[in-house]
């Protein structure tokens, strides 16, 4: 029996540190919105670099205040103030976060909003503090968001999964290029992707220039970790030179009609709207998107 999906498309999109994630979370918001779909691109990294890469200016940018720094909300909404949480405090462990969209969202274009998380703290096995507890309840709450598409960039790593922020998300982009570490780092977010209960994960390896499918293939011989038998489907993103030039709103590469990164994610943004069943016996699609 297929796995239910969780209502709407929701999306996790992790990865090691500069492989792209940022920019694909972006030109992906970018192309969902320009099909009329109500696109909410959630930005969890602590580098905050979302905002830019979406098109917002540099002053319009440093005026954000992560979620996690709304000491005033914090305290309104689990009875703690950032700062006096710790053993013995008494605050509520599952607040009421339905407005927090509508009160820190910020309009990027028609059909795109963005919401800047901030990250939790990480203190030993995690920290039980009113900040963590308003972000895990924010993330529980865009799960089960009605009529909106979520994608949800997480910092560089794989400790956002450590968390279980990720339940409630039907799809998770793994992010890598073809170098070795990347593509290590990418098998074992795959794993705890699986463990969060994310039914369908996806490799997405950027910058594939001509010739790097050979790459993935040596990965698999020396490192043991079988690509195709750990996701659901690998997509390949053809390197592109023009992204550099147009740093840091990225998504300009989207209006160019020769792009074949461009043309790239566009494809993929339809593969996450029709996803493939999560049960299925078929072997795992290798999508060349370019």
């Amino acid at each position: 029996m297929c796995q239910p999906q969780p209502e709407g498309l929701r999306v996790v999109i992790t990865g090691k540190g500069g492989v792209g994630k940022t920019t694909l979370t972006s030109c992906l918001a970018t192309v969902l919105a320009a099909n009329d779909i109500n696109v909410l691109a959630v930005d969890e990294d602590p580098q905050m670099n979302l905002p830019n890469a979406l098109g917002l200016d540099h002053e319009a940018a440093s005026r954000i205040v992560p979620l996690n720094l709304h000491a005033d909300y914090i305290e309104e909404k689990t009875g703690i103030r950032p700062g006096r949480s710790g053993w013995g405090a008494m605050f509520k462990l599952n607040p009421d976060v339905e407005d927090v969209v509508e009160r820190f969202g910020l309009k990027i274009r028609d059909n795109l909003n963005l919401l800047v998380m901030g990250t939790v703290k990480q203190a030993g096995g995690g920290c039980l503090c009113a900040e963590n507890v308003l972000l895990d309840a924010t993330i529980r709450h865009l799960a089960l968001r009605r009529n909106d598409a979520i994608l949800l960039d997480t910092q560089a790593g794989m400790e956002h999964f450590g968390r279980a922020l990720s339940k409630g998300f039907g799809q998770c982009l793994v992010v890598a290029d073809n170098t070795f570490n990347a593509l290590t780092v990418a098998c074992h977010s795959a794993a705890l992707a699986r463990q969060t209960g994310i039914p369908l994960v996806y490799l997405v390896v950027n910058r594939i220039a001509p010739g790097g499918s050979a790459k993935l293939e040596r990965f698999q011989k020396e490192n043991g970790c079988r690509l195709e038998e750990t996701f659901d489907a690998i997509v390949e993103l053809p390197a592109e030179p023009a992204l550099e030039a147009l740093d840091p709103d990225v998504t300009r590469i989207m209006e160019d009609r020769e792009s074949r990164y461009a043309a790239a994610v566009t494809s993929l943004a339809s593969l996450l709207n029709a996803p493939p069943c999560s049960c299925s016996s078929s072997a795992t699609t290798h999508h060349h998107l370019d």
